[in-house]
């Protein structure tokens, strides 16, 4: 980063070099933000490894003292499974007499930003178009639009090697897990004693350019989105211990209050599905 300083110290023009330092700063502020939380995270493991305090602050060049302070500080670790700095939270709109977004997916998206901030991370919301078309390369990139909606994101889904988002000969929509071929569909979708439920896709999937991943959320109904939020709010710490930044996918169920589709409770269906173990 010091490179980064001097070029922009190199800037003779001073209404240039404002710009440049302002924009420098913002990075550099990022990136100590993040770096905190990677120290926070193997000073955590480095104990639950069995090393002492004593251990670990040979290691770091400091005092037992400076470890017991540095232990605790900076963002949660698990703010990791979203992004390091800025998160992209994309929601469909929905054709119309006016394109809109459908209620259960504006609460989705207004619940993930609210969690990324929870884990000091910037949030911005964003609408994919009626056509689906949205561009999956991008950083710290949190999609919540499942196939029906998205050729995109059918595209996508088709490349996980554990579940499948398949239409079932009956026009209903299912999770279909590859390996065992079990069918999960949405209760609220049963012919004959339908329920206040719903299930979603939870996965973390390879961007098209090879150069990341983006989280991929897909409600067998625009509920089960919401229900898939409500998961992450209260389980994102496990998720993280669990598969970290790597590709995965899981089923999450949702029960919801009729008339006003407030989540009731969610869990996880199935346990996560690691797609190097595919």
């Amino acid at each position: 980063m010091i490179d980064e300083v001097r070029r922009v110290a190199a800037i003779k023009d001073h209404g240039l070099r404002v710009k440049a330092a302002v924009e420098l700063m913002e990075e550099l502020q990022a990136a100590v933000v993040e770096t905190s939380r990677m120290r926070k995270e193997s000073i955590a493991w480095l104990r639950q490894s069995g090393l002492s305090m004593a251990d670990v602050a040979k290691l770091m060049g400091v005092s037992r003292a400076r470890v017991a302070q540095l232990k605790d500080a900076g963002p949660p670790t698990e703010r990791a499974f979203l992004g390091v700095d800025r998160v992209h939270v994309a929601v469909p709109q929905r054709p119309g007499e006016r394109d809109y977004v459908a209620v259960e997916d504006s609460a989705t998206g207004q619940q993930l930003i609210n969690l990324a901030h929870r884990m000091q991370l910037d949030g911005e919301l964003e609408y994919i178009p009626t056509s689906g078309a949205i561009d999956l390369d991008r950083e710290g990139l949190v999609v919540v639009c499942g196939p029906k909606t998205s050729p995109v994101t059918a595209a996508a889904l088709g490349a996980d090697p554990r579940l499948s988002f398949e239409t079932l000969d009956d026009g209903r929509w299912a999770l279909i897990d590859r390996e065992s071929q079990q069918v999960y569909t949405s209760p609220s979708d049963e012919p004959s004693n339908p329920e206040c439920g719903d299930v979603a896709y939870l996965g973390r999937l390879p961007r098209p350019d090879g150069e990341g991943t983006f989280l991929l959320i897909a409600g067998v109904h625009a509920v089960g989105s919401l229900g898939v939020a409500h998961y992450l709010s209260g389980h994102l710490a496990e998720l993280y211990e669990q598969a970290g930044s790597e590709p995965f996918s899981m089923v999450i169920g949702c029960d919801y209050e009729a008339g006003s589709k407030r989540i009731s409770d969610t869990r996880a269906v199935t346990e996560i599905l690691r797609h190097e173990a595919a």
